[in-house]
């Protein structure tokens, strides 16, 4: 169903996308992809959970601090680059109000805080400082590729040209 979603989302839009249609492309009936995703975006926000669980590795503890922050920026920044419209459905279905899309939103912020946490480790005179600033830095850069404004290419660029002004390597 998350493969039908996508191909909706990338031939139609978000707006165009609902759960209904994700079921008949995919096959099923709609009140099994009623069990598993209550709304649009659940189903999206849940594209980019899984996405994001398996393309961001841990952080090489053998390299240096900033490249593994650099590594982590760029790792969550580009889970949905080139994929036209999904980066803008992403955005939407994370801020929306909907509780499973709230859920997950939680979950996958768990998940950025653990991989800048462990690529910051103790390597740095306040972690957590450094982590909080770098998880504003990396929800700003998932707003502005979002709404078009940048690809997430540059996004991912910008946000690593950030974190080192951040941490002192500009």
């Amino acid at each position: 169903m998350t493969d039908a979603a996508v191909e909706i989302v990338l031939a139609d839009g978000f707006d165009k996308l609902s759960v209904r249609d994700v079921a008949k492309r995919a096959g099923v009936a709609p009140a099994t992809a009623y069990t598993y995703f209550s709304s649009k975006g659940h189903l999206v926000a849940e594209v980019f959970w899984r996405r994001l669980a398996v393309g961001v590795p841990e952080p090489d503890p053998a390299s240096p601090v900033f490249e593994r922050v650099a590594q982590v920026l760029r790792g969550v920044s580009m889970v949905v680059a080139g994929e036209g419209q999904l980066g803008g459905a992403v955005t939407v279905a994370l801020l929306s109000d909907d509780p499973e899309s709230q859920h997950l939103r939680l979950r996958i912020g768990g998940f950025i805080h653990d991989r800048l946490s462990a690529a910051v480790a103790d390597d740095v005179d306040d972690p957590q400082g450094l982590v909080d600033a770098l998880q504003m830095l990396y929800a700003g850069g998932l707003v502005t590729a979002g709404m078009g404004h940048l690809s997430y290419e540059a996004t991912s660029e910008r946000l690593v040209a950030a974190a080192a002004l951040l941490m002192g390597h500009a």
